[in-house]
């Protein structure tokens, strides 16, 4: 048995500075097999850097507290206090902070305790195919994000 106090797990920043509040609660207790992250989001900050999926893993979205926006590929579907939200593995989302007010939330994913980065797919704009296409993307040193465009192979990185 684990036990631990959420306001007594370390912030870990994520390297784009989206969000100032991420406390990793399957990390403080040693979870392998089920990722807990607690979030405070101010207005304007985020889950993650953006448009994204993994495909190795479902995820699930719990707002306590405020009103989260997630973009899906449906369109925009607002998130309230009470309301939980799930992707399957390879829906693409994005979930923000769009109002005035702080939320308090929330991110279950399974299977796993931590990302496989090999597995994440993030929707973004390529230079050289002049579209908006899926890139892989790499952790680097733990502060910058190595893009891979999935149709022409270009590169670059995000710092």
């Amino acid at each position: 048995m684990e036990k631990v106090t959420i306001d007594e797990i370390d912030i870990e920043r994520n390297p784009m500075e989206v969000h100032s509040v991420r406390r990793p609660i399957s990390q403080a207790l040693g979870m392998t097999d089920f990722a807990m992250n607690y979030f405070e989001l101010e207005p304007d900050e985020s889950f993650s850097g953006g448009f994204h999926t993994h495909h190795d893993q479902e995820e699930v979205f719990y707002v306590q507290e405020g009103v989260a926006t997630f973009d899906t590929e449906d369109g925009e579907v607002a998130v309230e206090a009470g309301d939980v939200i799930r992707f399957a593995p390879g829906e693409f989302q994005h979930g923000y902070n769009d109002s005035d007010e702080r939320v308090v939330g929330f991110a279950f994913g399974a299977p796993g305790a931590r990302h496989d980065w090999s597995e994440i797919e993030s929707l973004i704009y390529c230079q050289e195919c002049e579209e908006e296409v899926g890139h892989g993307l790499e952790l680097i040193d733990g502060s910058a994000f190595r893009m891979t465009c999935t149709a022409c192979e270009n590169t670059f990185t995000l710092s």
